[in-house]
């Protein structure tokens, strides 16, 4: 299989309630990253509706709501958000074994009438550090936890997992090829942290084994977004034909 292009690994998080502002933007990145994600505040201001046009806009939507509830609920969710035309869709790991399975089923089911949207299982938030599991139940450290919810999701259907750059080598050394390894907490070099804590660089991130980058604000927040998405991609080993003017 051919090594994807450099920016189809990144997955702009275009986190604004502003319904003109995420259109200009997703237009403006057409051919600099691979895909859009729209996440909570996204869709609580603008909807289903919303998400259905941007998806029309032609960049493959990534919708992240990480759906965390009773499986049949869950289920119902996994199946309106498919009719959405996102490629790719969140749960969290911890909603345990019947949850995930029946996520999938439900992806299954929407595949028969259309593409089956991909189910990514959220592991530890990247904003979580390890003396944040204890407070919230979970056993320590953040990489073991990782593992164990990563294949959680693997045993019960999940097709991939979201988790920080940090716990990426481990992940692709235990669960495989071919599970998918999306990838938050990510900063170029000179970019702040804001409330990230296990992070990487982008080309750390890729050489650890992930498949898709989300970057958000050093993207969207840049002068010119469409130039930073390009010079992310570049830093991953685009040709000189792909580089930002100037470089």
């Amino acid at each position: 299989m051919a090594e994807p292009q450099p920016h189809t690994r990144i997955l702009c998080a275009i986190d604004t309630m502003e319904m003109d502002a995420a259109s200009r933007i997703a237009n403006g990145l057409k051919g600099a990253v691979g895909g859009i994600k729209l996440g909570k505040e996204f869709f609580t201001a603008n909807g289903p509706e919303g998400v259905r046009r941007l998806a029309r806009a032609g960049l493959p939507v990534f919708l992240d709501l990480k759906f965390h509830d009773i499986p049949n609920t869950v289920s119902g969710a996994v199946r309106a958000a498919a009719k959405l035309g996102c490629f790719m869709m969140t749960v969290h790991a911890s909603g345990g074994a019947a949850m995930i399975r029946e996520a999938a089923k439900a992806a299954d089911e929407a595949g028969k009438s259309g593409k089956r949207p991909l189910i990514v299982a959220v592991t530890v938030l990247t904003s979580l550090g390890e003396n944040d599991l204890p407070t919230i139940g979970q056993t320590g450290p953040i990489e073991a936890q990782v593992l164990r919810l990563a294949k959680l999701a693997k045993d019960n259907g999940a097709d991939g997992v979201v988790a920080s750059p940090k716990e990426a080598a481990a992940l692709r050394a235990a669960l495989g090829p071919d599970f998918k390894l999306v990838v938050p907490g990510v900063r170029p070099k000179g970019i702040a942290l804001g409330d990230q804590i296990r992070v990487t660089t982008p080309a750390e991130a890729v050489g650890a084994g992930a498949d898709w980058l989300v970057i958000g604000r050093p993207i969207t927040g840049a002068p010119d977004p469409r130039a930073a998405a390009r010079a992310i991609a570049y830093d991953l080993g685009g040709t000189k034909a792909a580089a930002p003017a100037g470089r």
